[in-house]
């Protein structure tokens, strides 16, 4: 299971979540069409065990080994509502819950977090897996359950506790790593420095189980069951690429500051499209500063080709059109000189092209801001050129 994490989705992408189930408090919840897999993993490997310990079942043993499947979404499914509903006390809007090939997972939408609510939202998922625990643990001392049932109730009772035991684990994507996260950031101030040490906690996880459920079993000469070794393979997989994609992401957001269309602009001007090749030269001589085309409303239209605007001849330079030494801008590609962070890469996202006209309140146009000054400033790392860094 995958910690609480922030994102914004179209119907187009909820469509493809998977079976919706319904609502709960009003949170949609979709069965990914992933957990099938796991599902059938379930019956394929616990249905034989079944049948050898309760030969009377017959076929039943695999409808039981399913209803353990189901019993393992629905232990999900109490945890990620733990978290939605203790989020909705924060006022933190939930998009969703998903149940899926990992577990699942819960999508908010954009909220302000704090160290201290982050860990109560995060670890409330665990802790209602360990009240459900307790519950079933209490009916089965009850003696009120036998036979089928009461595998059944084991097995609930085995899961719930692992499951809020596994996610208690100190780092990312688990919900333990939360408590690194908000750590750091409470001794730093940093959140981002927070999500990257809680990253390579997560990535020491990952280590310490491979070491546990694979490495000591080969150093002892023992070779790991198939199936221990498979579900190892993949939640170490599912682990790593979690705990990267957070301190990937940590790394990211510590970066945003520098994002500024104003800081990261190239001086440029704008001229009606009704100028010439001549008023270009004009105004840049030298191919500096960039030259923007502008339409009669104001808007930036297109940008003048500095190689294309050298090769016209002198003579013809008053008649050329200015149209004719340039390339059209993506519609809608210019941003205000104020627009920075998050906000300006969520907005660049959804303008196509690769130049973007920097306008002031006026709409003027004051700067050229390229795709690739943005890239360089997320990532602190140059653009390769023929193939070399």
């Amino acid at each position: 299971m995958s910690s609480p994490g922030t994102a914004q989705h179209g119907a187009h992408s909820r469509k493809r979540e998977g079976i919706p189930l319904g609502r709960i408090a009003g949170i949609p919840v979709f069965l990914a069409y992933s957990w099938f897999v796991i599902a059938g993993f379930t019956v394929i490997v616990y249905g034989p065990a079944l049948l050898l310990r309760m030969p009377g079942l017959g076929f039943g043993a695999y409808l039981v080994a399913f209803a353990y499947a189901l019993l393992l979404a629905f232990s999900v499914l109490v945890h990620e509502l733990a978290h939605a509903l203790s989020a909705k006390a924060f006022k933190w809007p939930t998009e969703k819950i998903v149940l899926n090939l990992w577990g699942g997972h819960t999508q908010f939408e954009s909220f302000t977090a704090s160290p201290g609510r982050s860990v109560l939202v995060a670890l409330a998922g665990p802790a209602a897996n360990f009240v459900l625990a307790g519950l079933t643990w209490a009916l089965l001392l009850s003696g009120a359950v036998s036979g089928v049932v009461e595998i059944l109730a084991n097995i609930l009772m085995w899961a719930n506790l692992l499951i809020g035991i596994f996610n208690v684990l100190p780092g990312l994507p688990l919900d333990g790593g939360r408590l690194v996260e908000s750590a750091v950031w409470k001794a730093t101030g940093s959140q981002e420095k927070g999500t990257v040490a809680a990253g390579w906690a997560g990535r020491v996880i990952v280590a310490g189980l491979v070491i546990w459920f694979i490495g000591l079993p080969l150093l002892s000469g023992t070779l790991p069951e198939v199936s221990i070794l498979l579900i190892t393979v993949l939640v170490c997989g599912f682990l790593w690429v979690g705990a990267s994609g957070a301190i990937q992401s940590g790394r990211f957001r510590s970066r945003l500051h520098l994002v500024s269309a104003v800081a990261l602009a190239e001086p440029a001007v704008g001229i009606p499209n009704s100028a010439t090749v001549e008023d270009v030269l004009r105004i840049a001589p030298a191919g500096t500063p960039a030259v923007v085309i502008c339409g009669p409303d104001g808007k930036p239209q297109g940008l003048v080709d500095g190689a294309a605007t050298a090769a016209v001849p002198p003579g013809a330079a008053a008649a050329t059109p200015v149209t004719a030494v340039a390339h059209a801008l993506a519609a809608g590609a210019y941003v205000p000189e104020w627009s920075k962070g998050q906000e300006l890469i969520q907005y660049l996202s959804r303008l196509d092209g690769g130049e973007y006209a920097v306008v002031d309140h006026n709409g003027t146009v004051t700067g050229l801001l390229r795709q690739q000054a943005v890239v360089t400033a997320i990532t602190g790392k140059e653009p390769r050129r023929n193939g070399r860094p």
